[in-house]
This record gives structure tokens, sequence and C-alpha cells, in this order.
């Protein structure tokens, strides 16, 4: 299965972003109003980086509260690391495993297309498996 059957039935257009000038502040709210955990952030419609929850927490310890006035350039991680619509999702859980994080922007031809979570990867793998066991219990009683 790949990150395209993820993302079929979402509007590209809907995936909540920022631009590289928001503030922290108002990135902050975007966070907490629409309870997720992260953003892609945007440069000319190109995905620049991401900022996250951990972002803004670590910032905070380091800088203060200062941080919140300054654009989300200034703390994003970046670049961000990206998987494309035709990415296994068995290869993109092994790669956020890998890179200890848990959110990835979905990029064709440098155009944001979606945005997935680990807990997307997750609910796709755990309907998989519990379809084949389903298709093997149909097998196994009419066997």
């Amino acid at each position: 299965m790949i990150i395209a059957s993820i993302i079929a039935d979402r509007a590209a257009d809907a995936v909540v972003s920022c631009e590289v000038t928001t503030p922290v502040s108002e990135a902050v709210e975007i966070l907490a109003g629409r309870r997720i955990g992260a953003l892609p952030v945007l440069r000319n419609g190109q995905v620049a980086g991401i900022i996250s929850e951990r972002d803004v927490i670590y910032h905070l310890a380091s800088d203060g509260a200062a941080c919140l006035d300054r654009p989300v350039e200034t703390i994003m991680t970046s670049p961000a690391i990206t998987v494309e619509p035709s990415t296994s999702i068995d290869d993109a859980l092994a790669l956020m495993t890998r890179r200890r994080f848990r959110h990835f922007p979905v990029v064709e031809n440098g155009t944001l297309r979606g945005f997935i979570s680990i807990g997307d990867l997750v609910k796709t793998k755990i309907d998989e498996v519990l379809n084949e066991a389903e298709a093997m219990r149909s097998y196994i009683q009419t066997a």
C-alpha cells in the first residue's frame, strides 16, 4: 500500500499550513485551535520546513517568550523530510522511526499534495492487517 491511498480522499488545498513569515504565536494558535501537532511551512507555495509542538517548546525553553514574536522560519525544522504519493507506507513508517519524527508533507513535483501523521500510517496498517485476517478466516471457512 502507498501514501496515495491515504491522501486520495483529501483535498490538497485543505492542508492546514502557514507561511515562513507567520509569527510563531499565530502558528501556536493554529496548532492549538486545530488540535494538531505540526504544520507544513511554505515559501512561495513550496514546502520550506515544518513547525511542530516540539520546535515551539524547545525554543520557548532556550529563548523564552521572545520567540513567539519571531517568524516561524526562525524556529521551524528545515529542510522538511518529505514523501511522495508513491512512497510505500512501510517505507514511510521506517523513515519516521529512524529519523524520530511524526509528520510528513506529501510532495509531488514540488507541490504539497497532503500532510500525514504517524497516526495515519498506523491506522492504515491496522486496517490492512484486519482485512488480511478477515480474508484468511473466510478462506479457511470455505476450504
